[in-house]
């Protein structure tokens, strides 16, 4: 085999492990959150992660029950949980969020201060 054949499919292989790497850790991240307003409104969501010595684990702080996804999937699946609860328990009314209680209450008025963050309620929760 001729040497610059052998650079050439070590080359390509390189890049090939170096673009599924790539590729593998951009679908691990969890989606993108408006920070201000996510942590906002995470205050009053039910579910929280617990750090447990087997690892992590999602609490449903209502009924307490818990889950235990894999290391990989935690991210995605309270993201899930948060999306799926936010269509239900948040309304955006003018430049509010309204979080809503299991009784249809009110439970707090949020301020929205800009388009990112409209956008984000939309694209996220849905709302």
């Amino acid at each position: 085999m001729n040497i610059s054949l052998k650079k050439a499919i070590i080359f390509g292989l390189f890049t090939a492990f170096l673009v599924l790497g790539a590729v593998s850790m951009k679908r691990a991240m969890p989606d993108a959150k408006e920070e201000r307003i996510y942590q906002a409104i995470k205050v009053y969501s039910p579910y929280i992660v617990q750090k447990k010595v087997g690892g992590l684990e999602i609490l449903d702080k209502r009924s307490g029950i818990k889950e235990k996804p894999s290391s990989q999937e935690i991210f995605h699946r309270l993201d899930e949980l948060d999306k799926k609860w936010g269509k239900e328990h948040l309304r955006v009314e003018n430049n509010e969020v309204i979080v809503i209680g299991e009784n249809n209450q009110t439970v707090t008025r949020l301020y929205i201060e800009n388009e990112k963050e409209r956008s984000f309620l939309t694209s996220f929760f849905g709302i």
